[in-house]
């Protein structure tokens, strides 16, 4: 356990999470140079089919968040991992993915599908470290290149 954090299992409504997710797409705004070079992204970046959620608190704080949706009758899709800044490098999402990952396994999925990038440096570390493994890109990210999809045997 990461020590001091707690770990709030919830869905895609909970207003912390939501928070964390607009802070996630200021983060990866600002990582490509603004929204309009991630526009053919955001569509696939709506909470509407969400309803697995963990929200990670430092006290009253919500510092991270991470959670996943059905993809098929075996396959969940891992949606808006994101841990505030001043929190990364401290092993939170790792703990915050094997939290994930013991929860669609318990929701009867095998695997987990991802869509991720190369500028995203230290969530792409965590991913490979953590046993994904880089697939043909999926869904609607077929035709986008710089999309890179990963998969993992739960």
């Amino acid at each position: 356990m990461i020590s001091g954090m707690r770990f709030e299992y919830t869905d895609g409504c909970n207003k912390d999470f939501i928070s964390l997710c607009h802070a996630l797409d200021d983060f990866l705004n600002q990582l490509v140079g603004g929204e309009e070079n991630r526009a053919e992204y955001v569509p696939y970046n709506t909470l509407d089919d969400i309803r697995n959620v963990i929200v990670v608190y430092d006290g009253d704080r919500a510092i991270g968040c991470a959670s996943f949706k059905r993809y098929d009758e075996v396959c969940a899709e891992v949606k808006r991992v994101f841990i505030c800044d001043e929190y990364r490098g401290k092993g939170i999402s790792r703990e915050l993915m094997k939290r994930l990952e013991k929860l669609a396994r318990e929701k009867g999925y095998d695997y987990f599908i991802l869509e991720s990038g190369e500028p995203l440096i230290a969530a792409m570390g965590l991913y490979r470290a953590i046993g994904y493994q880089v697939i043909p890109n999926y869904g609607p990210y077929v035709d986008m290149s710089e999309s890179v999809c990963m998969k993992k045997k739960l």
